[in-house]
């Protein structure tokens, strides 16, 4: 990185505003690779990550502003601090000790909301997932899942009057609750609604590509052919795909 940073013209260019773009790219292909349980792939975006990282410390030691080794010792020291159980005397019971624990030392580090550790960033239904698990670490939390389920049909309910009533902006919001209560549910299910959701839009986007392949193996176009049509080669497609 120091040889790069001095005689390589892009990367002498970069900064942390050129480099933040790159490096959600790289998270996000670190995450197609989890998702696909692609260890190889897995490997190969850690390093790309990898140098992200050691570009940004690079970056900061420029600017005087922080050096690699303060970066380690910092996530150290902060990992000692919030394992009390494992570097101190305090005694859990489980994972959901651990997690209450957590989010009280984070609490005594300044914060002044459960919530404020949430990024603004996230992706919806990430950032759903993550707002109800700190939330629950405060009590703030169903519960059973029946109790859960219940709400659901209850914000179903509330959709379906908000479409009688014909008012899109009413319809948007109570679509935004059914799917922030669904989300809440998947969590009851061990579910990870972000993970199960990206493997069904894969499993959608190998499905239809091969439904064009049939079709242009008939000589024909999707747009040229009628849903009847279309359905018959879906389920073929489905068939041949149903355990994949």
């Amino acid at each position: 990185m120091d040889e790069l940073r001095e005689q390589c013209p892009w990367d002498k260019k970069q900064n942390i505003h050129t480099l933040r773009p790159l490096t959600l790219e790289e998270t996000y292909e670190l995450a197609d690779a989890i998702t696909d349980n692609d260890w190889k792939g897995i490997k190969e975006e850690l390093g790309d990550m990898l140098l992200h990282i050691l570009f940004y410390a690079k970056i900061g030691a420029e600017q005087k502003q922080f050096e690699l080794k303060e970066v380690i010792d910092g996530i150290c020291e902060k990992l000692i601090f919030r394992h009390p159980h494992i570097y101190g005397d305090v005694k859990v019971a489980d994972e959901e000790d651990v997690k209450r624990n957590w989010e009280k030392l984070k609490m005594k580090e300044g914060k002044k909301s459960v919530l404020s550790g949430v990024p603004p960033s996230l992706p919806a239904v990430v950032k759903a997932t993550r707002i109800q698990e700190k939330a629950k670490q405060v009590g703030f939390e169903w519960e059973n899942k029946e109790d859960v389920w219940k709400k659901v049909e209850e914000e179903i309910c509330e959709l379906k009057e908000a479409i009688q009533l014909d008012s899109q902006e009413k319809i948007d919001e109570e679509f935004g609750d059914v799917l922030f209560s669904l989300v809440n549910y998947a969590r009851f299910l061990r579910v990870d609604a972000e993970g199960v959701l990206e493997r069904t839009n894969k499993k959608f986007i190998y499905r239809f590509q091969q439904m064009e392949t049939i079709a242009a193996g008939k000589g024909k176009k999707l747009e040229d052919m009628s849903l009847t049509e279309m359905d018959a080669i879906w389920d073929e497609v489905k068939k041949q795909t149903v355990h994949t």
